[in-house]
């Protein structure tokens, strides 16, 4: 198939009087950009409208829209439905199976709109205090430290999320913390002196549930790196954090062998089992 730059194919769209009203982004983007880029052109050529692929998707036709700027993620189901309505040879399936196993610039902001939303929050974390549970000193520390710019609007940020532990409906949050997260003299002592306090105090809150795993437990399915599931709806979406960046995963394997391994493990180190949501 040839490659039809993007800007150039949006001239080539108005200079046929189409009307381009949200144009695609630029496919050399990210992968997701390419799967919006190509969903949007592959329309076309099948000479489909906006409204035929939603009655396909069975989705509003403002949802093909933001499919095709790339403000929406195709899923897995949808992709196979295209492919089978266009005959593609698995092309969109192929290409949203390797998005999601990719890096994506845009995971880490959406990871924190889902944060917002989600009725369960599942933190276990190896190296720091979780961002909802940080103080502000503690949050400055590991900002400098990582050489950030624009360190106050980045702890400016960090603190206004902690404002969902405390709304009117907060989510229920499991937190498993590796026993030298508490050790690290992050900012030095009196910073982390209040780091704890912190923690004691949020971990009084009703909604959350903070456990801390000992270094005596040995190997355990946390030892595989840092995750955040996060429940929004009837879905788990799973957080892999990693230094610039992240990974976002629905609909892949992450939830079901990180969530089993994490509740095993905030059992073995609680009074009572945790509450189940």
């Amino acid at each position: 198939m040839r490659y039809v730059p993007w800007k150039a194919w949006n001239f080539a769209a108005r200079s046929r009087g189409e009307t381009i009203v949200n144009e695609p982004p630029d496919p050399r983007g990210s992968m997701w950009d390419w799967i919006a880029y190509q969903l949007r052109f592959l329309r076309r050529q099948h000479a489909w409208s906006g409204g035929t692929l939603a009655d396909l998707l069975n989705c509003a036709r403002s949802s093909i829209s933001r499919l095709e700027t790339g403000e929406a993620k195709l899923t897995p189901d949808q992709a196979a439905k295209i492919d089978d309505a266009w005959n593609t040879g698995g092309l969109f399936g192929i290409m949203v199976y390797y998005a999601t196993l990719g890096h994506d610039p845009d995971w880490f902001k959406a990871h924190l709109e889902l944060e917002a939303k989600a009725s369960v929050l599942r933190i276990y974390e190896l190296a720091v205090v979780p961002g909802l549970l940080q103080t502000e000193d503690y949050a400055r520390a590991l900002f400098r430290s990582f050489g950030s710019k624009n360190v106050e609007a980045q702890v400016a940020q960090r603190m206004n999320r902690q404002r969902v532990l405390r709304r009117q409906d907060p989510p229920t949050l499991w937190v498993l913390l590796a026993e030298p997260v508490l050790e690290w003299q992050v900012g030095g002592s009196e910073v982390m002196r209040d780091q704890l306090g912190h923690l004691r105090e949020v971990s009084e809150l009703p909604n959350v549930i903070l456990r801390v795993v000992p270094k005596i437990e040995g190997a355990h399915p946390g030892l595989g790196g840092a995750f955040k599931i996060m429940k929004v709806g009837a879905v788990d979406l799973v957080y892999t954090e990693a230094m610039g960046g992240g990974r976002l995963a629905q609909g892949t394997s992450e939830a079901e062998t990180s969530r089993p391994g994490m509740t095993s493990s905030a059992r073995r180190h609680s009074p009572s089992a945790p509450r189940e949501t």
